[in-house]
């Protein structure tokens, strides 16, 4: 699929009011667009509204439909299904949808930013307890979401939202799936980069949710250090990276690799430098993590996706028994 560039946004700013009408005199409080593009077309635009009464706040989803027989795309009505079964305090709300004249408006609840821009906006290290408060949040939204049968698939700090009061929600489910039992074949093509686990990878198409936990525990990472774990410009570049932390993946440590599509026999060996020493050399020999913080990393980031931990394991990890109890006496 062919991108253009940030640069390019600012120039085509004029041209995506008028192809949407959007009058910025009217009550509308036009905030920010946010513009997904299909060789070079447009389909969408957000609006942030505010109701002048209550002073509620709402994301407006303008999905300008094609003429031609396509119509609406897979991935806008697989959310649209998706997100209007799916109902949890940590998932994004979609609150309405209309059709009408070649275009689809979808009315969500109002975030007022992703994780990328939460961390961006930090000059230092995020508050660990805050760290923690996020992670809770966004596995008790995937389990919710595991437990009825629908995966991700393209979990990342974009994809997450957060509030003023550090509610957490996820969202963009253009590339979930729901799944059965025997698994179905999917395609590899799914997960932005430095989040993708190594199954896909490797060209796995059976996998399921474990690959969800794999892109929690890069999130993770990078809540940790403020900046990403595996940063890769390539999908051969992000398997040498995984493969120098965790050392090369085996028969035994991942059974049926050596038969995966794009596992080779030449791939370098690599001896593991371990975890805790690949995010200091990061961000620096000074860094610490919590003891309970980098065994539940250790938990996630495990080649086999069958011992990969769960969400709900995850959850009764002890490095969130502070909160559990919290809950509890509540």
């Amino acid at each position: 699929m062919n991108k253009v560039g940030e640069g390019a946004y600012g120039k085509l700013v004029f041209l995506f009011l008028f192809l949407f009408n959007i009058d910025l005199n009217s009550e509308i409080l036009f905030t920010f667009l946010v513009l997904f593009f299909n060789n070079f077309e447009i389909v969408g635009i957000v609006q942030k509204l505010e109701n002048k009464k209550t002073g509620e706040c709402y994301a407006l989803k303008k999905i300008k439909l094609s003429g031609g027989e396509e119509g609406v795309h897979s991935t806008t009505l697989r959310e649209i299904s998706l997100l209007l079964e799916l109902r949890h305090p940590n998932i994004v709300k979609l609150l309405d949808v209309q059709h009408n004249l070649g275009q689809l408006t979808l009315l969500f609840e109002y975030l007022d930013q992703d994780l990328k821009k939460h961390m961006g906006s930090c000059e230092e290290l995020l508050d660990p307890k805050l760290v923690k408060s996020y992670m809770f949040q966004i596995l008790q939204g995937l389990l919710y979401c595991h437990t009825n049968g629908v995966f991700h698939r393209d979990l990342k700090p974009q994809n997450i939202l957060i509030n003023k009061e550090g509610v957490i929600k996820i969202c963009d489910f253009g590339l979930a799936r729901s799944f059965s039992i025997p698994l179905n074949k999917y395609t590899p093509e799914v997960v932005t980069l430095w989040y993708r686990a190594p199954e896909i990878l490797l060209g796995v198409t059976r996998y399921s949710t474990p690959v969800d936990m794999w892109s929690v525990g890069a999130i993770f990472a990078e809540l940790l250090m403020n900046t990403p774990l595996f940063r890769a410009d390539s999908q051969i570049d992000l398997i040498f990276k995984i493969f120098k932390c965790f050392g090369n993946p085996t028969e035994k440590t991942f059974p049926g690799i050596t038969s995966f599509p794009n596992h080779s026999s030449i791939f370098p060996n690599f001896s593991a430098v371990g975890l805790k020493k690949t995010m200091q050399k990061i961000i620096g020999e000074e860094f610490e993590i919590d003891k309970y913080a980098l065994d539940l990393l250790e938990k996630i980031f495990v080649y086999n996706p069958t011992e990969r931990i769960s969400a709900k394991e995850a959850l009764n990890h002890p490095y969130f028994d502070e909160i559990r109890e919290k809950m509890e006496k509540k």
